[in-house]
């Protein structure tokens, strides 16, 4: 009897494996791709048969790649088969059509109920007029480096935009004329002493960290929605990023969700709703888990952008906003629990999360961004939530800000105080009716303030902010008066307290 090693033995035993797998074969062995079922398997309901790919990618787990033909390399110019697409007609239009296009393109790219789908199949380098700027002046082909530089270089003179003496003494006047000594920083050492001595905490909201974190999600997002605070949306808009987003990335979607407009009255929501949409749609909500206003149309709305990016398996919803404006609050309204941590207080938010409401739509909630290069001083970022009011050094600062913003009325109600001449006896009074004593029992005002801005912060001290274009217009021709204001905002309050008696 003929021995055989163990190599011939497990050669033959995969020859006879896998031949059934070459092509033309007639077998019904599991690694045949092209084999046959039984008509019984074909119309049952379960089918446990592997498929065809399923069996070819099995088989290349077996295989081996053939790694000389891997490294061979070319050495005949490639050639691409000729196409009859090359030689048929070709769709051309003259340039007043181009023309016609591109006005059009500008007028609903302004349009906020128009949205363009499908941009990447579109010339928008031919509909779209490029804006040349050169931000990185030629200096190279003005001036040469040799005749600026170097034994050879030429001293050139200075250039003037006058050419007499008299002209140059004009510009002078002129100069002297709109200089304004306040302006002046070197006259004005008290404002570099502010920005030294400046808290470090009043700048939350404002790291490196923090800017990565929101344009990770600008990158990742294909629909941005902006929140803003339903009693300062104006002063919470981020027009930094609406600016970023026309810029730098048109394709994506813009939306503005006034949150907290339990916290106004209803007519005002409305007028804020129709200013705010002439540039971009404008949803008013309020975030609540249990019953939340104006869920229904912001889902329908995320449903239609849905359905414009069809060619994509999932589209992502992306949050921001200023801190403490309530984007972890619509997210956890929306999936009805919380899936984001919330609170009333700002920079709860620390990184970026991703949530999801269904199989396709994908929420992204980011952490407040403050914008202080939008001409914003200390007083409106405390002011507008962005900084936890006990943590300032000097609260009593912002005190005399909010007694402009706030109604006197409502001071009274809230503190159960009398009239007040200026803000220490406020603060002193608010001090003594709430038992905020030190030593000696004088009024500790500095613990009184931060009772006041966390009040501020939380919406128990009740403002409101209208319009650009509503004192103007509006108040004329509806004849409001200022006691029927007080009343609306009296029966507010009112319903307000209810809710948090009910609450303890």
């Amino acid at each position: 009897m003929v021995k055989r090693s163990k190599e011939q033995f497990f050669k033959k035993k995969m020859n006879t494996k896998f031949k059934a797998s070459q092509k033309g074969s007639k077998s019904g062995a599991s690694t045949n791709p092209d084999r046959k079922l039984p008509e019984k398997q074909l119309n049952a309901k379960h089918q446990f048969f592997r498929s065809k790919q399923t069996i070819q990618r099995l088989n290349l787990y077996n295989e081996k790649p053939n790694k000389e033909e891997m490294w061979k390399q070319a050495t005949q110019p490639a050639r691409i088969d000729p196409n009859r697409k090359w030689f048929g007609n070709i769709r051309t239009i003259d340039q007043q059509q181009l023309d016609k296009l591109r006005q059009e393109m500008a007028n609903r790219t302004h349009d906020p109920r128009s949205v363009l789908i499908k941009a990447k199949q579109l010339p928008l380098s031919l509909l779209v007029e490029a804006q040349k700027k050169n931000k990185n002046v030629p200096l190279l082909e003005l001036e040469s480096y040799e005749d600026t530089y170097g034994p050879k270089s030429k001293r050139k003179r200075i250039k003037l935009n006058v050419e007499t003496m008299e002209g140059l003494a004009d510009q002078a006047e002129q100069k002297e004329q709109t200089y304004v000594v306040e302006k002046d920083e070197k006259l004005n050492p008290v404002e570099i002493v502010q920005q030294e001595s400046r808290d470090k905490r009043l700048t939350a909201g404002q790291s490196k960290r923090i800017w990565e974190e929101l344009y990770k999600v600008i990158d990742s997002s294909d629909v941005l929605v902006c929140i803003l605070d339903g009693r300062d949306p104006m002063g919470t808009r981020s027009y930094h990023l609406e600016n970023h987003i026309k810029k730098n990335c048109p394709h994506k979607h813009l939306v503005l969700l006034l949150n907290k407009c339990d916290l106004i009255p209803t007519w005002l929501t409305s007028r804020w709703v129709q200013y705010l949409s002439k540039e971009y749609p404008t949803i008013a909500y309020h975030a609540n888990v249990n019953k939340a206003f104006g869920k229904g149309p912001f889902i329908n709305l995320l449903r239609q952008f849905d359905k414009f990016h069809r060619d994509k398996q999932t589209i992502s919803i992306g949050f921001v906003g200023y801190p403490n404006v309530g984007k972890s609050s619509v997210i956890n309204s929306l999936k009805k629990r919380k899936v984001c941590k919330a609170a009333p207080v700002p920079g709860e938010t620390r990184v970026w999360q991703y949530v999801a409401l269904t199989k396709r739509i994908y929420l992204i909630d980011c952490p407040g961004v403050v914008y202080q290069h939008e001409g914003k001083n200390d007083v409106e970022v405390v002011l507008k939530g962005c900084v936890r009011a006990e943590k300032l050094d000097d609260p009593e600062f912002y005190i005399p800000a909010l007694l402009e913003k706030a109604r006197a009325p409502d001071l009274k109600r809230i503190y159960d105080i009398d009239d007040w001449i200026d803000e220490h006896d406020f603060l002193k009074k608010v001090a003594i009716k709430k038992g905020k004593l030190a030593k000696g029992g004088e009024a500790d005002t500095k613990a009184t303030a931060k009772l006041i801005l966390m009040d501020w912060q939380r919406g128990e001290i009740p403002f409101l902010t209208y319009p650009p274009d509503y004192i103007q217009k509006d108040v004329i021709e509806e004849n409001i008066d200022e006691d029927i204001l007080e009343k609306q905002q009296i029966e507010l309050n009112d319903q307000k307290l209810q809710e948090i008696l009910i609450q303890k």
